[in-house]
């Protein structure tokens, strides 16, 4: 698991319109909230999705940009996102390799297979490329809300 203080593992996956992000392109200039979730278009996930976008405007207005990673490929990703109106980018990281390093992924088993999933997760990243927050295993219902009520602690202790 990540801890608060640690530099946040990089990255550079495709969004839902298949351009590429990179973690290291907001450095100093802007907060991230990443945010791990199972699979697009299931119930909790699509909460969790709108809630951060209707939200969208105020963590823009805190310098906090919104990405959400699960490992769903980028053409579900652009379905699920033009479904629901979301306002935030999606990533896709269909190799799981960012979210092993970020140690979200828990293997789950199902017919008697073993599967690797994705526990819901969120890191708060400052401008400066360090991890402020890790939230494992955290709920959708009211969860944006949380998060953005971290970055206004974080800015109010600048």
């Amino acid at each position: 698991m990540l801890r608060m203080g640690q530099s946040a593992p990089g990255f550079d996956l495709p969004d839902a319109d298949m351009e590429l992000v990179s973690l290291g392109g907001f450095r100093n200039r802007k907060n991230v909230v990443l945010y791990f979730y199972p699979k697009d278009d299931t119930p909790g996930c699509t909460m969790e999705a709108i809630g951060f976008s209707d939200q969208q405007e105020d963590f823009a207005s805190l310098d906090a940009v919104v990405l959400g990673i699960s490992m769903d490929d980028c053409i579900s990703h652009g379905s699920f996102r033009d479904k629901h109106g979301l306002a935030i980018q999606l990533l896709a990281d269909v190799d799981g390799e960012v979210c092993g390093n970020y140690g979200v992924l828990h293997e789950k088993e199902h017919d008697g297979k073993k599967k690797a999933c994705i526990q819901r997760s969120t890191f708060i990243i400052d401008k400066h490329g360090v991890l402020r927050h890790a939230l494992y295993g955290v709920g959708p219902r009211g969860h944006a809300a949380e998060v953005l009520g971290l970055i206004r602690i974080m800015q109010i202790c600048k």
